[in-house]
Order: C-alpha cells, then sequence, then structure tokens
C-alpha cells in the first residue's frame, strides 16, 4: 500500500508572484513522487515549477491584492476542475491567512487542518505576534508600534539604534512600491520616513528592538501540529547561510538537534491550539543566550524538505497523511542533513554532504526545474545589473569629482516572497 492515499489530489495556493519561490517547487515533488496528483494555483509566467513533471496541472492565480471573495471564485473554479475533495495547502502567508477566513466555505471542496478561523492571520501579522508572544511567555524582541512621527522618534530613543522596521502584514505590500518587509534602521530620520509610508504598505509599522546576528545564532523550526495538536515531522534547524546576508531567507541550512527551539515551538503551538503546518524563525541573543522568536509562518517553509526523515515524511507529506485519515508513520530523524538553495549558495551546492543534502531546483528525477531555474535566474541578475549600472553621459566633459556610491545588491526583497 502506498504511503498517502493516492486517491486524493492536492491542491498548492501561492498568490504571492515570485519564480523562485523553491518552496513550491519542493511540494510538488513531495507529493508528486508519492503518487499525489498535484495541482498548482500560481503565477506561471516563467516559473521553473512548471517544468516540473510532477505538476499535473497549473491553473491561473487569483490576481495581486485579490480580496477574498476573488480568491474563493478561482478556488471554485479549480474545485470543479479537479471534481473531488482535495487536500488544500497555501504557500505563501496571504494565501495561508485568506484560506483561514474561508475555511468553512471551502471545506466542502478541501480539505484543511481544523485550525481556529483567526489563528493564522493573528500568527502572521507581526504586531499581533508580539502580543501572543507576550501572553504565552515567549521570548519575543521588544516591539513598538508608533502612532505619530513623534511616537517613531521616541522608540528610536527608547530602543536605541539600530533597530529593525517591519510592516506588520508584509504581504499587503504592494508591489513595485520600493518597500521591503524589513529595514534595518539606522537614524531617527529614517523611521520618520518610513512611518509617513504607512498607508501605501497597508498595515502599520513595528520598531522592533535589532538582536545582531552571529554565528550559530539563527534557527528554524519547521513542523506539522495533527489534529491533537501534537507536533508531528519537522525539526529544529540552523541558519548556517542567509540571503541577503544577515537577514535574509535561508541559503543554506542544516537538521541540528535543539532542544531548546523544539520545546518553545510545541509549547507555542499547543497553547494555542494550532492545527497545520509552521515554520518559525529564531535568533539567539548573543547577551543572554535566549532564542527569540521573530517570525510564526502559518504555512510550509521553503526549506521544509530539509526536515525528511528516514520514512521519506515530511511536514506536507505529514498533512495529506493526516487530512485523509492515514496513519503516520513513526522513523528516525536525519539529523546532519543540509539544504542548499543553488542560485544563492552555487559553492555549497558542490561541497561534499557526508549526512545528505537536499538542493532546492536540482534533482535527478525531475532535472528540468534546475535548468529553467539557471536561465531565469542569469536573465535575473543581467537586468538587475543593467537597471543599476549608470547611464552613459551624452557627450565627453570636463572630468567632475563627486562622491562615490557604493553598488547596491542585486536583490529585491527575496524573504519576504521566499522564505
Amino acid at each position: 500500500m502506498p504511503l498517502l492515499d493516492t486517491r486524493v489530489p492536492a491542491v498548492l495556493l501561492r498568490i504571492d508572484r515570485n519564480p523562485f519561490h523553491h518552496g513550491t517547487l519542493g511540494a510538488v515533488r513531495s507529493l508528486g513522487r508519492a503518487g499525489v496528483e498535484v495541482h498548482v494555483v500560481a503565477d506561471a509566467t516563467g516559473s521553473p515549477v512548471t517544468r516540473s513533471r510532477f505538476v499535473s496541472e497549473m491553473h491561473p492565480p487569483p490576481p495581486p491584492g485579490a480580496s477574498p471573495d476573488e480568491i474563493a471564485v478561482v478556488l471554485r473554479r479549480v474545485a470543479a476542475r479537479v471534481a473531488r475533495p482535495a487536500v488544500l495547502i497555501p504557500m505563501d502567508d496571504a494565501s495561508a491567512v485568506a484560506v483561514s477566513r474561508m475555511r468553512e466555505e471551502l471545506t466542502p471542496s478541501y480539505l484543511l487542518p481544523d485550525t481556529p478561523g483567526a489563528l493564522p492571520e493573528r500568527v502572521a501579522d507581526k504586531a499581533e505576534l508580539a502580543l501572543v508572544c507576550a501572553s504565552a511567555g515567549i521570548p519575543h524582541p521588544v516591539t513598538l508600534v508608533p502612532d505619530s512621527l513623534a511616537e517613531a522618534a521616541d522608540a528610536t530613543r527608547r530602543l536605541g539604534l539600530p533597530i529593525v522596521a517591519k510592516w506588520s502584514r508584509p504581504w499587503q505590500v504592494p508591489a513595485g512600491s520600493g518597500l521591503h518587509s524589513t529595514v534595518l534602521v539606522k537614524s531617527t530620520r529614517q523611521a520618520g520616513e518610513l512611518y509617513l509610508r504607512t498607508g501605501e504598505a497597508g498595515s502599520p509599522l513595528l520598531l522592533q528592538a535589532y538582536l545582531p546576528p552571529g554565528r550559530d545564532r539563527d534557527w528554524f523550526c519547521h513542523g506539522y501540529a495533527d489534529r491533537s495538536c501534537v507536533v508531528r515531522a519537522g525539526g529544529p534547524g540552523r541558519k548556517q547561510r542567509a540571503w541577503p546576508r544577515g537577514a535574509g531567507l535561508t541559503a543554506v541550512g542544516r537538521w541540528t538537534d535543539n532542544p531548546q527551539v523544539r520545546a518553545l515551538a510545541e509549547r507555542l503551538t499547543g497553547e494555542l491550539g494550532y492545527r497545520g503546518i509552521f515554520d518559525l524563525d529564531f535568533r539567539r541573543c548573543g547577551t543572554t543566550g535566549r532564542y527569540h522568536l521573530l517570525d510564526f509562518n502559518p504555512r510550509p517553509g521553503a526549506q521544509f524538505r530539509l526536515f525528511t526523515d528516514t520514512a521519506g515524511l515530511d511536514v506536507v507529506r505529514a498533512l495529506h497523511l493526516d487530512l485523509t485519515d492515514r496513519q503516520l508513520p513513526v522513523a528516525e530523524p536525519q539529523e546532519g542533513r543540509s539544504f542548499v538553495v543553488e542560485n544563492y549558495a552555487p559553492l555549497a551546492a558542490l561541497r561534499r554532504a557526508p549526512h545528505g543534502r537536499e538542493l532546492a531546483w536540482h534533482a535527478p528525477d525531475d532535472p528540468a526545474p534546475g535548468r529553467a531555474m539557471w536561465a531565469l535566474w542569469c536573465r535575473h541578475v543581467a537586468r538587475r545589473l543593467q537597471e543599476r549600472l549608470p547611464a552613459a553621459p551624452a557627450a565627453p566633459g570636463p572630468a567632475r569629482v563627486g562622491r562615490q556610491v557604493a553598488a547596491p545588491s542585486l536583490i529585491d526583497d527575496e524573504k519576504a516572497r521566499s522564505h
């Protein structure tokens, strides 16, 4: 008998327009290799995911900034196409929040965890998460939400520069606005300028105490909380390299046992009554040694395939098994296993991995997405370079002395869109 119930298809939903979202590809491969029919509702323009042999069908996504009603229309159309109940898996925060709001409406056509409707939205909201952590006694960086320019200036004095600025609901930040989900603020003026763009960002600005990065300080924990709120599959991992450096998505990670991180994750999800897949980000304070929760993502993290145990179980498969009333196998963790995103850490992808390794894009049994990614990535980098090169002068003129400007990074705000 196959591990998963192959009679029940899966529908992956991603509203964000990010062609480099390797987590979606990981979910496609995990379920497809188990024999599950996989439907993907996402932007297919140039995405390497469309090349995977494990994709049964691609479906057009809701438009950017879609309302819950518009998202429901799309999901009903997909359900009619699939023609039988399917496991629905949101792959980004916007999708997770929308699905949680519409759970009762969607359940005739989709199988979903029995999570309290408002909970995914509460934990995904950065301001609400600070309150959740305070209530549950989970360490969290001191967070202030200014209501005026004066309060923004006062917050910089109280917290001490540099500080971290975040938008409470980063999935609502309009594409092309130039706003980033997370910014390291180094002056009172910069904090004020961000506050003045609150209306444009679509959610309140948070100013948060800065915990400096350092060796072995960045950790994550993935898991699946089943119908009894027991955490199954997943585990704690150490972020060895980030992109962008110090504050970005996991470019290189390793499955590393950490009882403190695991206990914090289990305590928080248990107290909240959370059910479903989660991805938590922690940073250890270099002064106190305490692990502070930075983010609670109510959906699979992009590197979830790192946590594949000896029975082949990961959080996506655990969800499918639980929702189809199948027993989850008991197996051993594969600690020491690594995960590498090749376009962000190409040299790490070539190094020896004695405990096993999962690559984000390349797979011997599904090579086409990896080839498509490199072609797309080269075009992306070339375009970003061209955008940043200074325009050539119209005609030669006298030499001018000016200040030197550092070359900007080639990266958009990838963390919020890929992690």
